[in-house]
């Protein structure tokens, strides 16, 4: 099969797409065949050499955490769910033409392989942050860098719950927060007073990691009331960072409610070969993306 992966620390030019051996699903796992892989910054992150204790790496390694796909195998002591059955989920090297996953969900009807692929990792980490700051329905959150696939679906999943968001994002993406349910306003200078014009705020996250955390904490007036998943410095201004996932199992299947309610949608931005991982993870690093990343497989 073919499978992209890197033997180096580096830039996107040490991803290679190479023959390797299939994966086989063990106990408690399935397999897929791929047919997208959700594009995330950890990725790039795991790549560049970044430490991240929840994902040690050895090298050779292999690239992706989120897939879509059809499953191909069943391993031993898993039920309800069998080969053929569209599924998407979390597992390893999912940048692959197979690959295993260690939790899954049925896909919702209507839901493509590419939109499906962007959901399990973003979902996850949105429902853990917002659970981490501690907002409650009748407050406001203020979500850094909303317009992004974890964005997203932070302000969906927040507005579900009644929890009013004020989200910041470049210009051209105001009308997609505004779309998503939350008040935008623009990032840059004067940005911590257009905020303030905006109203109280309980709560925030840091989904951008554009060094904005001292300024998150003065709207916030308290550090325990803010949630890094992108500075690895937050811990020095007293905030958490967020690094080490919880339950994808319980995540995926609030997903499938979200969606089949209505009231969760993530777009595509990009859909990109295989073959192009590289480039992915180049505009992926950039940033300003509205909604997901994707490799068609």
């Amino acid at each position: 099969m073919r499978k992209v992966s890197f033997a180096e620390f580096g830039g996107p030019e040490v991803l290679e797409l190479l023959d390797a051996e299939e994966p086989h699903a063990g106990p408690g796992q399935i397999r897929v065949a791929v047919r997208a892989a959700g594009v995330n910054p950890v990725d790039w992150r795991l790549r560049e050499g970044q430490v991240l204790g929840a994902h040690p790496i050895e090298l050779p390694a292999g690239v992706g955490l989120d897939a879509a796909g059809v499953v191909d195998e069943v391993g031993e002591g898993v039920d309800g769910v069998e080969p053929g059955d569209p599924v998407f989920g979390e597992g390893v090297d999912t940048y692959a033409e197979f690959a295993v996953l260690s939790a899954w969900a049925r896909m919702p009807e209507g839901l493509t392989f590419e939109e499906a692929a962007g959901y399990p990792s973003v979902v996850e980490t949105a429902l853990r942050v917002i659970r981490e700051v501690g907002v409650r329905p009748g407050q406001t959150l203020l979500v850094s860098g909303a317009s992004g696939g974890v964005g997203s679906a932070v302000l969906q999943s927040a507005r579900d719950r009644g929890i009013a968001v004020i989200g910041t994002a470049g210009a051209a993406n105001q009308d997609y927060l505004r779309e998503l349910g939350a008040v935008p306003t623009t990032y840059g200078e004067g940005w911590v007073e257009r905020v303030r014009g905006l109203g109280r705020v309980d709560a925030a996250l840091d989904l951008a990691g554009s060094g904005v955390i001292g300024e998150l904490v003065e709207l916030t007036g308290d550090p325990r009331r803010v949630v890094s998943i992108a500075d690895l410095g937050a811990p020095e201004f007293g905030v958490r960072f967020s690094g080490t996932a919880g339950s994808v199992p319980d995540a995926l299947a609030e997903a499938v409610d979200l969606i089949t309610r209505g009231r969760l949608h993530i777009p595509v931005e990009k859909a990109y070969p295989l073959a192009d991982a590289a480039a992915a993870h180049v505009d992926s690093r950039a940033g300003h993306t509205r909604g997901r990343r994707v490799l068609v497989v």
